[in-house]
């Protein structure tokens, strides 16, 4: 099981009020949330390894380079460090340590790449499991790599977590009328405006997934619209062959990085007992509840 965890931990955080705090008055919702999602996904699909993946970073200069609306409005300004720093609520940012020291203390590996953002970790981690993989998500663009045939699926959290959709190939046909192997250049065509990808302009949902399954993919259709003797409507002809810069480059922004040198992380699911009594003195510390106990319980039973 693969954890967006950013995703995740957003999520947490506003569904919990900011007046969930620890002894010290340190905001801690999202990371009691957060332990609660864990502790349900493991409950409920039992996996035998389980691996935060992280932003490193969360706004790639080589995707910026490509398209330079990329998700710039998120960015809050740029680091004395020259990096781009996202747009967080405060008492959420002071949390994100902590998160990533109850992890470690879980013994569930935090894995990311400098220069690239968890979708890649993901993509590459799916891409070269050796078994059956569960992407939990409420991204969809994550909904590429999934792979009926190897058993890589995506848990889409996009209505909540009580709300999970086991997201497959053949829901994907129905739901969109395109494969995995298509999302990527469906995305594309469509864009993505909380990514600031404006997409073709007048190709929509409907547009784009009919365009892909007459052509294929994205360089079958760029191919027809360059060519007069295959019949294809003036005004999407139009459209497609005028967006065609932005196509090459918005096609490697939204594609998911499957090749990464990544470091080696087991994450095998269980807390031998000395690592569950250093968390349960780090859960009171932090105040974590039974939040704590009901992830320690679910880690411990796996």
């Amino acid at each position: 099981m693969l954890l967006d965890t950013a995703a995740l931990y957003f999520r947490a955080f506003h569904a919990l009020p900011e007046t969930i705090t620890a002894p010290d008055g340190t905001p801690i919702g999202a990371v009691r949330g957060l332990l609660d999602i864990v502790a349900r996904l493991v409950t409920d699909f039992r996996p035998g390894r389980l691996i935060a993946c992280w932003d490193d970073d969360w706004r790639p200069a080589w995707r910026v380079e490509l398209v330079p609306s990329y998700k710039a409005h998120r960015l809050e300004r740029r680091g004395t460090d020259g990096r781009d720093v996202e747009t967080v609520p405060p008492a959420l940012t002071a949390q994100v340590p902590v998160i990533r020291e109850v992890l470690g203390a879980l013994r569930i590996p935090v894995v990311g790449k400098p220069g690239y953002e968890a979708d890649d970790v993901i993509g590459t981690l799916a891409a070269t499991a050796d078994g059956p993989v569960d992407v939990v998500t409420s991204d969809r663009d994550l909904f590429q790599v999934i792979d009926d045939a190897r058993g890589v699926r995506v848990l889409s959290a996009v209505r909540g977590m009580r709300n999970l959709e086991t997201v497959t190939d053949a829901v994907l046909r129905e739901k969109y009328g395109i494969s995995a192997a298509q999302y990527a250049d469906f995305a594309t065509l469509r864009g993505d405006p909380s990514d600031g990808l404006p997409g073709v302009p007048g190709i929509g949902e409907k547009t784009a997934a009919g365009l892909l399954a007459e052509f294929g993919d994205l360089d079958g259709l760029i191919t027809a619209a360059a060519d007069p003797a295959v019949p294809l409507g003036a005004t999407v002809r139009g459209r497609i062959r005028d967006a065609g810069e932005y196509l090459e480059r918005a096609r490697r922004v939204v594609a998911v990085v499957r090749d990464l040198d990544l470091p080696a992380a087991d994450g095998a699911v269980g807390l031998p007992a000395d690592a569950a009594e250093d968390f349960t003195a780090l859960a009171e510390r932090w105040g974590l509840g039974g939040s704590a106990t009901r992830a320690l319980t679910a880690l411990g039973s796996a």
